[in-house]
């Protein structure tokens, strides 16, 4: 891994990445325990996280735009605007306007900015290392992302009790100013099939719009065509009941000892998906069935036993386990999206990937918070730990999904995949 980072362009996407990430901890720590402080219910988180989380869903609209557009326009900024952003929390607080309300008109339109970023991320892996390299690569982003992650949340509840969650929607300001100045640097190679260039003032609107739904079109096709349509079915279930345990951590960690039993449980869960996501490497020997069936199961258990324990210590160390197959599985599926996909669908199927497996996790969110108040917190996470060992029931059952082979052994013809090819370098600024 170490001779990935004598790459200067993935250097400085990946120190780019460490840096956003660190803000897109903060706020969303900040925004979850300010909307459960200022609404006073697991309703109010419920319905912030039905609003962050809803962007998501349409993330396969930006898909034509990321593939389109200049990946380092993108980058910038998406930084730039969110930085501002994030500003209006700490000015409402001054002036006196700060409500539930304000939080949860902001924390949508961050997350909206948000769906062009991971996109055009996942769309510049591949033009700049070797296919042989993409796990390692995708392994390494997964740390900066869960390292970030950990840390912060490990932190954040500690900083929130201390000096309020205001405080930390200024250093998320700072964040992503940082993030900016670094994504600016970055030399990203266009797609190899690029043709010219598509913003040609010639185009009229009617063909640019035109152009954007046969792109959108494409990238919808070739995952409904493909093995990875039954890997998002399967996700969908159980990123609905991940949503509804988010809607009522905050109410079920206050339970437990306030917002530093926050910051402690969901470092616990991002901490594993870290050390996940660095074991990636050596797991890719096996293969996506084995490690989905098993790492699914494993996860499931852990999280049920986490919940029915009670102890804080406990019910942390057994989150922590409970996210270990998630990270690792996480990076190695990312790696087998970008081995395969042509690089110039790469923006758009990575989108509707994503838009389909978070798109019931606005639902689950609204849904938890409702649960939280009629049925009782603890009844909503259970239903996390549930979800996960469905979705191992699923590769297990499925023909197709409980026979697919390694990332270097996939074979497209059976799969409904078709592999990439390297694209050559210049500047797409």
């Amino acid at each position: 891994m170490r001779s990935l980072f004598k790459n200067g362009t993935f250097a400085r996407l990946f120190f780019g990445r460490l840096i956003t990430n660190a803000g897109d901890s903060a706020y969303t720590i900040a925004a979850m325990w300010l909307a459960f402080s200022l609404g006073g219910s697991s309703f109010y988180t419920g319905l912030a996280g039905f609003l962050t989380m809803l962007p998501q869903v349409f993330q396969f609209l930006a898909g034509p735009l990321v593939d389109r557009w200049p990946l380092r326009r993108i980058l910038v900024g998406t930084q730039v605007t969110q930085g501002i952003l994030v500003l209006v929390i700490p000015l409402a607080a001054a002036t006196g306007w700060l409500s539930v309300w304000v939080v949860l008109v902001v924390m949508p339109l961050v997350s909206l900015l948000n769906q062009f970023v991971y996109p055009a991320q996942q769309a510049a892996l591949p033009r700049v290392v070797e296919k042989e390299e993409l796990v390692e690569a995708n392994s390494a982003f997964s740390f900066a992302y869960q390292g970030v992650d950990f840390v912060f949340t490990a932190l954040g509840g500690i900083v929130v009790a201390v000096v309020g969650a205001v405080s930390l929607y200024l250093i998320d300001s700072v964040t992503f100013a940082i993030a900016a100045l670094v994504f600016v640097g970055v030399q990203i190679p266009p797609a190899e099939s690029d043709e010219g260039d598509q913003g040609e003032d010639a185009k009229n609107v009617t063909s640019a719009v035109d152009e954007y739904r046969v792109q959108l079109a494409d990238g919808i096709r070739y995952v409904r065509g493909s093995v990875l349509v039954w890997v998002l079915l399967g996700s969908l279930v159980v990123n609905a009941t991940i949503g509804t345990a988010l809607a009522v951590l905050p109410a079920y960690a206050n339970t437990h000892g306030g917002p530093d039993a926050y910051g402690f449980i969901l470092a616990g869960i991002t901490g594993g998906m870290l050390v996940g996501s660095l074991s990636a490497t050596p797991l890719k020997r096996f293969s996506l069935a084995t490690l989905s069936i098993g790492g699914f199961a494993f996860s499931g258990v852990a999280w049920l036993v986490a919940i029915a324990v009670g102890w804080l210590p406990a019910t942390v160390a057994l989150f922590f386990l409970a996210g270990v197959p998630i990270g690792a599985t996480n990076v190695i599926f990312a790696a087998m999206v970008q081995s395969v996909v042509p690089e110039d669908l790469m923006g758009r199927v990575s989108s509707v990937l994503a838009s389909g497996s978070v798109g019931a996790m606005p639902v689950g969110s609204l849904l938890g918070g409702i649960g939280g108040n009629v049925f009782g917190n603890s009844i909503v996470m259970t239903s996390a730990g549930f979800g996960l060992l469905f979705i191992s029931a699923c590769w297990l059952t499925h023909p197709l999904l409980r026979n697919l082979a390694d990332v270097e052994d996939l074979r497209s013809e059976r799969y409904g995949l078709t592999r990439s090819k390297r694209a050559e370098p210049s500047e797409s600024f």
